[in-house]
């Protein structure tokens, strides 16, 4: 069993990391989605919103597992949502190496505000479809009492850097079990992607990202 303590900074980690040996290193960052939600299924506003994994997100969550079976890491990162803990429940059956679990909410899926637990349907028949388009996919315009992709990017860009250091010091690979508007703002910063190309991507509930970090 791990412990875990709270932190300064909105998060929980564990004592014992146990770091990896030699100079030159290219250290991993493996980031996954969550698999689908009875949310995801019938196409709600999830949010902060906690509904569980469907039975297709199970399976999803188990090929995320298998396709990192033969992975190494010793780091896991996950949020306060369920989906989150029940994806990366999945993918720990086959890593005993990672002995550190850290829960961080800048990882957190986007806040949709008064959208949460809302139709996409109902939504464009009270608003029309271009407000929804704008709520949906704007970069900047937030959905009412909620984030704005600028806004997610700022937390997340705050987890990078925290990320970096913290791997770097340790000498660790880390998983992240994390959600689709935090993904997509990641990959943003990581791959230099610009605004149009953000807001385009779908990312997919079983495929891992894989970045690379020099020491």
């Amino acid at each position: 069993m791990i412990i875990l303590q709270k932190t300064n900074h909105n998060y929980y980690i564990s004592q014992k990391i146990i770091q990896l040996k030699g100079n030159n290193m290219n250290l991993k960052i493996y980031l996954f989605r969550h698999g689908q939600t009875t949310y995801n299924r019938d196409k709600k506003f999830t949010g902060f919103h906690n509904p569980g994994l469907t039975n297709l997100g199970k399976k999803q969550a188990q090929k995320i597992a298998k396709i990192l079976k033969n992975r190494k890491f010793q780091v896991a990162f996950y949020t306060r949502l369920k989906r989150s803990k029940q994806t990366l429940k999945k993918v720990l059956k086959y890593h005993p190496e990672c002995k550190t679990l850290i829960k961080d909410d800048r990882m957190i899926e986007r806040g949709y505000g008064k959208l949460q637990g809302l139709s996409h349907d109902k939504i464009i028949k009270k608003y029309g479809n271009e407000q929804f388009e704008i709520w949906h996919r704007s970069f900047y315009v937030p959905p009412p009492k909620g984030e704005s992709f600028a806004m997610v990017e700022t937390r997340v860009a705050s987890f990078i850097k925290f990320l970096k250091i913290y791997m770097k010091k340790n000498k660790i690979n880390v998983a992240i079990s994390a959600h689709g508007n935090s993904i997509r703002l990641f990959r943003k910063i990581m791959e230099k992607s610009s605004i149009r190309e953000t807001t385009s991507w779908f990312i997919p509930y079983d495929k891992v990202f894989v970045y690379n970090l020099r020491v």
